[in-house]
């Protein structure tokens, strides 16, 4: 299906949206002081290793060490390969010791980046890996004939004088062998620069920074089905089509510089889609809805028939919900960026028919999805469990933090609540201190609920305490927010 690419461009930040029949399908917001680290190479020094996790933390030079684990280490990978049981991390790392790392995961919350000392450089139609001989081919890519095609290509290229190894990506279907050789040759230009850097540079240092995302867009984001790459600024523009000249010269005549008066991202709606992409409730078009919930842990997806009767029977509602909610749920798994573990909960459905339609609906959807996925049958509850790769925050984490007033917890404390923890409090300081007067500073609805339902256990406060005790309404007070002064 047809698709545009759109980029709004701004001093402080850039972003970038895939539209599909007029629909945000997915969003990447790059900030110029929040630019993640994923794909960026690194000497880093070995600061500690955990035996017993059998992982290791690295200094990098970011505010928070890297983390790698026994299963990131190429020596690791090498062994599992030949059938024999791999080395204790203990007995390949040590503290002090220089190691080339890449960032595979952003930090997240607060653990730090993820690294792996298996390096791996993209470009346009190939993956460099300049310390594993092993040529592979996408597995989305499902001709058999046309994978060992461009696998013999790809040896041809890869001379037994070079090291290193080469993954041929989705991209490459459809790529010409010249197109494929200047890939190769700008692969291997990288690394020897890269190279060049680590003879020179201090540990621990940057070796190689990933593109920015205007860039990445032209390298990673562009398929068959983009029809036109829409920016709006000129500069930014030109530097494109400049830099798609060299690299990625198949998609210069579909960059174009936006020059309508209405701001790019209005014409589509993407600061609609952002609000809806923040919240709980998602709504479908036969009036049922999706509620999202976002844990560390996993992220949960309910589907609720809400106010949908249009089948001709119970069975029908449920099956025409579940089977819209599946496409749903994977636009608003781009368009969040969610990853980890996902569970979704469709209504119970009794056909066996039925599932397996809504099961193969959602991996239809989700075949859009350039992350790697795994979606297991429905198990005995009626669950479907899935897994999307986490590489950088989610949309969420990304634009919002932790609520200063339920302190992330999703809820507040009633105004009852707040008014027993203020009478509480009023008691305990009475035992500690003998002011004249006692008066409370809180949100109107707390101030409101003592005058009227709770003013006689507030009379009966204050002649316990032999002290007046009086209100006063400050606007600035969220509801569980409250003072006591004494005077």
């Amino acid at each position: 299906m047809p698709e545009d690419i759109l980029i709004n461009i701004t001093p402080f930040e850039t972003r970038a949206v895939v539209v599909e029949q007029g629909a945000v399908q997915e969003l990447h917001i790059e900030r110029s002081i929040q630019r993640g680290f994923v794909g960026n190479i690194y000497l880093g020094k070995v600061a500690r290793v955990l035996p017993g996790m059998q992982s290791a933390f690295i200094d990098i030079g970011q505010e928070r060490a890297a983390f790698v684990h026994i299963s990131d280490l190429r020596q690791n990978r090498t062994e599992r390969l030949n059938g024999s049981n791999p080395t204790p991390i203990e007995k390949l790392l040590f503290e002090g010791q220089s190691l080339i790392v890449q960032v595979t995961k952003d930090p997240l919350g607060t653990k730090g980046a993820r690294v792996s000392t298996q390096v791996s450089i993209a470009g346009r139609m190939l993956v460099y890996l300049p310390f594993d001989p092993h040529i592979g081919v996408s597995q989305r890519i499902e001709d058999e004939a046309l994978r060992i095609s461009l696998r013999e290509k790809i040896e041809a290229l890869n001379s037994p004088d070079e090291k290193g190894g080469f993954i041929v990506r989705t991209q490459a279907e459809q790529a010409s062998d010249e197109e494929l050789r200047a890939d190769c040759e700008y692969l291997r230009k990288l690394w020897s620069i890269i190279q060049q850097r680590l003879r020179t540079q201090p540990c621990p240092s940057t070796l190689y920074t990933d593109l920015d995302l205007t860039q990445r867009v032209l390298r990673d984001m562009v398929t068959p089905e983009t029809h036109n790459i829409i920016v709006d600024s000129r500069t930014v523009t030109q530097q494109m089509k400049e830099w798609a000249e060299i690299y990625t010269p198949s998609v210069l005549d579909r960059i174009q510089l936006y020059t309508g008066t209405r701001p790019l991202f209005d014409t589509v709606h993407v600061d609609e889609e952002i609000s809806r992409a923040l919240s709980r409730r998602v709504d479908l078009k036969s009036g049922g809805y999706l509620i999202i919930d976002q844990t560390e842990a996993l992220t949960t997806v309910d589907v609720n028939t809400g106010g949908y009767v249009g089948g001709r029977n119970f069975g029908d509602t449920i099956f025409k919900t579940n089977l819209e909610a599946a496409g749903t749920i994977a636009r608003q798994l781009r368009l969040r960026n969610l990853g980890g573990i996902i569970v979704l909960d469709f209504i119970d459905m009794d056909n066996d028919e039925h599932r397996q339609s809504v099961l193969n609906e959602l991996q239809t959807a989700l075949s859009k999805d350039r992350t790697r996925i795994t979606v297991s049958n429905f198990s005995q509850l009626g669950l479907v469990e899935m897994t999307r790769k986490r590489t950088r925050e989610s949309l969420n984490n990304l634009l919002c933090e932790p609520c200063p007033t339920c302190q992330s917890r999703g809820s507040v404390k009633t105004s009852r609540t707040i008014c027993y923890d203020i009478l509480r409090e009023v008691l305990r300081e009475a035992r500690q201190f003998n002011p004249k007067e006692f008066r409370v500073l809180a949100s109107q609805e707390v101030v409101d609920l003592f005058l009227e339902e709770e003013s006689e256990h507030l009379a009966q406060t204050g002649d316990f305490i032999g002290k007046p005790i009086s209100l006063e309404v400050d606007p600035q007070h969220a509801q569980e927010q409250y003072d006591i002064i004494l005077f």
